[in-house]
């Protein structure tokens, strides 16, 4: 699942994060991928990312396995994360040059032959090559749209983006997952972006909103997650409740015969049980 969307600060990192964490804290085995050479998804699930460490980079220009340099997140059995180091802001030069830029993570991913039942990849705030390496890998895009004045501008580019890879690229790529974020219920704009990113996008927008919480702004400062920095708060819950309602409706679960147990164990017993 590809989290997407070429604006700044609407909430990708947090929501790949957050997300990743819930599902692998009901049973599932999730990998993120840390696509934005900020590093802040590295950051908010403890991986240290400085330039030293193995990282993407090494993945999308030379080649290196995805499995030498995927780390165990400590405080989340089930989840982890191949990081992103700062050589990643060169990535998009270096790629234009290299034999099938596009699908270099793809590859990489294929070979990949540890189980799991997710893998989340976080975009950078643009539709360069990092973005379009990320679609070509993925099988759904998730969109977290911040309910804000112009929350729907730009969209537009970004979904002609996941059309045009699909047509050349990546046929099986989709829009599966909206996921509105930075929701003021106390502001009347918040309750209208939510009313028209529905009315465009229907039933791709899932029911669950993600308010606007210091604790989740305050998490990756303590290299964590809302989940476990602050299990019973507003953030937490939410994205536990986003996460229940992706895996009800089977969203990004990868069903085959290695890994179906896992998926279906989250889908039917451990998320609805733990959360409710």
């Amino acid at each position: 699942m590809v989290v997407a969307n070429q604006k700044g600060g609407v909430g990708k990192t947090t929501t790949t994060v957050n997300l990743a964490a819930s599902l692998a804290l009901h049973g599932a085995r999730v990998l993120v991928i840390d696509l934005d050479p900020q590093g802040n998804a590295s950051t908010a699930l403890g991986i240290d990312h400085h330039a030293e460490v193995p990282s993407i980079y090494d993945v999308l220009v030379d080649s290196k396995p995805l499995s030498e340099v995927v780390q165990p997140v400590v405080d989340v059995e089930g989840l982890f994360c191949a990081p992103a180091t700062i050589d990643l802001a060169g990535a998009e030069i270096e790629l234009v040059s290299l034999v099938a830029r596009e699908s270099r993570l793809q590859r990489a991913i294929q070979a990949y032959e540890q189980p799991l039942d997710y893998i989340l990849i976080d975009c950078p705030p643009s539709l360069g090559l990092l973005t379009v390496n990320a679609m070509v890998a993925g099988a759904e895009v998730l969109i977290p749209i911040q309910c804000e004045y112009y929350a729907l501008e730009g969209l537009g580019q970004l979904l002609r983006n996941v059309d045009l890879v699909r047509g050349h690229l990546n046929p099986d790529l989709h829009v599966s997952t909206i996921l509105l974020t930075m929701y003021d219920g106390r502001t009347r704009l918040a309750s209208q972006v939510a009313d028209e990113v529905r009315s465009h996008f229907g039933e791709e927008v899932l029911r669950t909103s993600i308010p606007r919480s210091v604790r989740i702004s305050e998490a990756p400062s303590y290299g964590q997650t809302v989940l476990t920095y602050d299990p019973g708060s507003s953030g937490a819950l939410s994205y536990l409740e986003a996460a229940r309602e992706m895996a009800l409706r089977g969203v990004g679960i990868r069903y085959d015969a290695q890994h179906a147990h896992a998926g279906t164990q989250l889908d039917q017993h451990s998320t609805v049980e733990g959360i409710q």
